[in-house]
């Protein structure tokens, strides 16, 4: 996953002032005028009898663009993949119908430290004291349930019932969503969008927080200690790096100790796989060859922003034990068994970096002993096409102006294999994992995505789930690259546990664009069979400039990467685990 675009006063700055004198304010005018003040050029709308008043008002601001999708689920994702793209978004549904199919969405946000703000329509704010049984509802006279349910998923859930309160709860949950770098839950009654409240108020969104002095201090002299008494230190990139502003200081930190660096999944790159000390991907027997063994073998690991769970570990196979580990969450630092509260990630890598010394061994043992991983030769033209072939091609596309996307799956794999060229992005979502996330939030990420090649990697069974994205990328004319791998099937599924349940109809995927085109949209739907069909298809994809291109790609069911099959297994074994008794 790539590093968002920074938000700070100076790109405060640089936005329109919306705060005109003499200008009445009405609820909707006022959460557009916040949305615009923290860098959301976009948000996203599914509308709905409860939310129409408040779009109206959005489409007010001239500074924003109000972007429509297909249903609420795909909704909630494309926010989540503009927030990836731009450190924070907006998406605007419909009460309950609308906002808890669009939870899904916002709990994968939340999984994945995003700043997403989902803002729901509600009735009419008489209907909440008035007993009265409104549509869209359960058919009871609790009408707090999508407030209930919110609270479980964000950092900060709100209801307007009044106008005057409107300001410090938009505020409230804004700040929440900056600060803690997760989503949050607006609901406004469709009576109050154009009610009067009082003018936006200037805002610090971006004050930096900052350590408790004792703690950090501590936090650096036992962490140097540590480190210092280390023998073969490593180091890891986790992907909470990004949400919390850490990436460069990492960088600046494990460039001091001079070791090898290695990445989890979800912060491939975080580190620049150019890079000297670049070890590849940590994954236990999924990872890059030869990464596994130095981390194993270290004697101090030092994770910054991680995540370990069952799969980011391989089914618990490749996690570091606390006696030799040093991890850096968000807000504390445990060094061994001593936690650190009230320590910020940045403001400690970057304190670190500035006492500790070299400690270049676990470097030194890999360039001694690394594999060369060569590339793979051609394939004849002629025969039918493998996944090999095809992320050979795939891999000629990416350039450091790409960003590449992967869905849960093969893909995750396939993806990880590839070589990214410094300044490349990349994308994927380990932690909430749902199939079907990537073609909305590559729709989300590319309304931001500016000139960059957004290239998406997604297998079929995943694809049918939220394939109407591809649409509105259409719609907007998006440069969006698809490889569609079709295998007939949820291959990820097949290698953990296998059965008739992994089996999907087979669609014409590359004649969907001419559906989704219908009279007036210019996206491309493409077959490649063979490697010779997969050439010409990237050619004409290069060529295309009218919207997105969509490359249909054949292998077999059980063509898969070495990664999957370990990766799997050993998942498959770990979920398979008999009752412990107590």
């Amino acid at each position: 996953m790539p590093t968002p675009v920074e938000l700070d006063r100076k790109s405060i700055e640089e936005i329109p002032n919306a705060h005109l004198e003499g200008q009445t304010w009405s609820i909707g005018s006022y959460l557009a005028s916040r949305l615009e003040e923290i860098g959301v050029k976009h948000h996203f709308a599914v509308a709905g009898d409860y939310n129409l008043a408040l779009l109206d008002q959005l489409l007010l601001n001239k500074n924003i663009q109000q972007v429509y999708c297909c249903n609420e689920l795909n909704c909630s994702f494309s926010a989540e993949g503009y927030a990836r793209a731009n450190g924070v978004a907006a998406c605007v549904v419909t009460f309950s119908v609308g906002s808890i199919t669009a939870f899904d969405g916002l709990a994968g946000a939340y999984a994945e430290e995003l700043p997403v703000i989902l803002i729901s329509g509600a009735p009419n704010s008489n209907d909440f004291g008035d007993n009265h049984l409104v549509h869209h509802a359960l058919g009871t006279l609790d009408l707090q349930y999508p407030l209930d349910f919110a609270r479980r998923i964000t950092c900060e859930a709100v209801a307007i019932t009044h106008p005057e309160e409107a300001p410090h709860l938009i505020d409230k949950a804004i700040r929440a969503a900056l600060r803690k770098k997760k989503p949050v839950y607006i609901e406004i009654p469709c009576n109050l969008a154009s009610a009067q409240c009082s003018k936006p108020k200037p805002v610090d969104w971006f004050e930096t927080p900052k350590s408790d002095p004792a703690s950090l201090k501590a936090a650096v002299r036992e962490a140097a200690q540590f480190l210092e008494n280390a023998v073969r230190p490593v180091m890891l990139a986790g992907p909470k790096l990004r949400s919390h502003g850490g990436i460069e200081a990492f960088r600046r930190l494990a460039e001091a100790v001079g070791c090898g660096v290695a990445v989890m999944p979800s912060a491939k790159s975080f580190f620049p796989e150019q890079h000297r000390q670049y070890i590849g991907i940590y994954l236990g027997a999924a990872g890059s060859p030869g990464s596994a063994d130095v981390v194993d073998s270290s004697d101090a690991v030092f994770a910054a922003g991680p995540l370990f769970t069952d799969y980011t570990t391989t089914g618990w196979t490749a996690q570091p034990s606390e006696n030799r580990l040093i991890q850096v969450d968000p807000h504390r630092v445990r060094v061994g068994a001593t936690t650190f509260n009230d320590v910020y990630l940045a403001e400690f890598l970057s304190a670190l970096a500035k006492v500790v010394k070299p400690k270049p061994k676990t470097l030194v043992e890999f360039d001694r002993t690394k594999v060369q991983v060569a590339s793979p030769p051609a394939a004849d033209p002629g025969a039918p096409l493998t996944r090999a072939e095809m992320c050979r091609q795939i891999q000629g596309v990416i350039d450091r102006n790409t960003t590449l996307i992967v869905e849960t799956g093969d893909s995750w794999f396939n993806g990880l294999n590839m070589n990214l060229p410094d300044a490349a992005k990349f994308e994927i979502e380990m932690q909430w994992g749902h199939i079907g996330w990537s073609v909305p939030a590559t729709f989300g990420y590319a309304v931001k995505g500016g000139d960059r090649r957004i290239v998406l990697m997604v297998g079929d069974g995943s694809f049918q789930l939220t394939a109407q994205e591809v649409c509105q990328m259409i719609r907007l004319n998006l440069p969006v690259l698809i490889f569609l791998v079709n295998n007939r099937g949820y291959t990820i599924e097949v290698e953990i546990h296998d059965g008739p349940y992994n089996n999907v109809k087979n669609w014409d995927y590359s004649g969907l664009m001419k559906v989704f085109n219908a009279e007036d949209g210019h996206g491309v739907g493409l077959r490649a069979t063979n490697g010779g069909e997969l050439a010409a298809a990237i050619e004409k994809a290069r060529a295309h400039t009218g919207g997105p291109v969509m490359i249909e790609c054949t292998i077999d069911r059980d063509d898969c990467t070495r990664q999957l099959l370990e990766w799997g297994s050993r998942v498959a074994i770990a979920n398979a685990r008999p009752q412990q008794r107590a």
